[in-house]
């Protein structure tokens, strides 16, 4: 027997084992994601027939109480005081402070914070004890320690802690949509996130604008009514004062866990367990939502480093830490096991990419020697035309969501970036798996962060 008469069919069979195996792995997550999109057609049948309009800003009274927005910044001189200027002539109201924790040995980041702060009270600077950089949510619980110094000094207490990043374009009527769902009982308030599309970066940074706009547009209410736990984005939440002292009391004191990677999704979820209601809200100003707006990665680089610890805090590590929700709450772990899905997706899509690449070369093979190695089965062949369906009904649905977010010239670009998408998760998986083995032999924790630029907006008026 020749090379050629056990290697061809040989390969074939791993192929074909290859193939079968990306296409049941495709098939599970494509009809999770149709499960979702079901779900989510009935809410919105069920809304209309009820004639239940989404809320408009005109409508919402300004915000009554004093609230504490929180800003953790490390080496965000590029951004920073563009942001807090666009922030203080937006939020306009006077109930509000805005506290930008800082570190020791980030000396441009304290001159563009000083610079604002010293034109306006309302903004104050918070530096750590600690050099930099530790982790967002340590920097965080520095900003909470202060907040409290504050209260007590002043006697008073805020009416709820805010979150954004120090390159986020905050929106004007943000503060009236936190104290209307905060008054009406809610724990935390989570408006949606709405990336910017770079220009210069149409491929790469638009993609988080297309996962985003079906995230928030679409997943999120169907989490919210199927009654399981909220994840924050980590921008655009306000969280009640009371619930974030109940949390710090069970951790020494500090509502943010700095052993965390991603201390938002985490906190999210230690709401739902102490009882915590949560409300994704979407609220019109005009004709589009109240939203946060922001630049995210636009170089390949950087968004793996992104998305690794995204992975690596939510799929890996935030799995080990916060396990389960309640054992009868169904919802909460089908939508935690969606959380988790992530490296596992990757395993199918690496396995899907194979086995194209070998079954291509085998039917370039079999046209040269009219042999039959790379032929599909009836059982492979329809599971295949089950995947394309779900993969045009994605297509569809992912389009529709950009295109009323962004606009039809996205929605077509929507496509496109998919695969893009794709590629740049399989990166960012390979570097989530060996930082989480790090983490488990013990390797420090570090604010993985990457560069940051803010819009040229029109300038606020005075």
């Amino acid at each position: 027997m020749t090379t050629g008469e056990w290697l061809l069919p040989l390969t074939g069979a791993v192929v074909h084992e290859t193939m079968l195996f990306a296409a049941i792995g495709f098939a599970i997550g494509g009809l999770d994601d149709f499960l979702v999109d079901f779900l989510f057609l009935i809410r919105l049948a069920g809304r209309r027939i009820a004639r239940i309009n989404t809320p408009r800003l005109a409508d919402l009274p300004p915000a009554a109480q004093p609230l504490a927005i929180f800003v953790a910044a490390w080496d965000e001189s590029a951004v920073i005081g563009a942001m807090l200027r666009t922030a203080a002539a937006r939020l306009g109201d006077p109930g509000w402070r805005l506290y930008v924790g800082a570190y020791p040995n980030d000396g441009a980041t304290i001159d563009a914070v000083i610079e604002v702060a010293a034109r306006d009270e309302r903004i104050r600077l918070v530096i750590g004890d600690k050099p930099g950089p530790t982790t967002k949510a340590d920097c965080l619980n520095t900003i909470w320690r202060a907040m409290l110094a504050d209260e007590a000094a002043e006697g008073r207490a805020f009416r709820a802690v805010i979150l954004h990043d120090a390159e986020d374009v905050v929106h004007r009527g943000e503060l009236a949509v936190y104290a209307r769902h905060l008054d009406a009982g809610a724990a935390v308030v989570q408006v949606p996130v709405l990336p910017l599309i770079d220009q210069r970066s149409r491929l790469v940074a638009g993609h988080y604008a297309d996962e985003f706009a079906e995230s928030h547009a679409k997943q999120m209410l169907v989490r919210q009514t199927l009654g399981a736990a909220m994840p924050l984005a980590g921008v655009g939440c306000a969280i009640d004062r009371g619930t974030l002292a109940r949390i710090a009391a069970t951790r020494g004191g500090l509502p943010f866990d700095p052993g965390s990677l991603t201390e938002d999704y985490e906190l999210g979820l230690a709401i739902a367990r102490t009882g915590g209601r949560a409300a994704f809200v979407r609220v019109l100003d005009g004709t589009a939502p109240v939203a946060v707006r922001a630049y995210f990665p636009a170089t390949l680089e950087a968004s793996v480093r992104q998305k690794a610890r995204w992975m690596t805090g939510i799929a890996l590590a935030g799995w080990d830490r916060t396990g389960w929700g309640r054992p009868l709450a169904i919802g909460d772990h089908w939508m935690r096991m969606r959380d988790r899905r992530a490296i596992l997706s990757v395993l199918v899509l690496a396995a899907a990419y194979v086995s194209l690449v070998g079954w291509a070369a085998l039917a370039v093979i079999d046209l040269w020697r009219g042999s039959s190695t790379a032929s599909i089965g009836p059982a492979l062949a329809a599971l295949l035309g089950l995947n394309a369906w779900l993969l045009g009904w994605r297509i569809v649905m992912r389009a529709a969501f950009v295109g009323a977010a962004y606009g039809r010239v996205e929605a077509l670009w929507s496509a496109p970036r998919m695969v893009v998408a794709n590629f740049i998760a399989l990166l960012a998986a390979r570097r989530a798996i060996w930082r989480y083995v790090g983490l488990l032999r013990g390797q420090a924790l570090h604010w993985d962060k990457t560069a940051h630029h803010f819009p040229d907006l029109p300038r606020e008026p005075a």
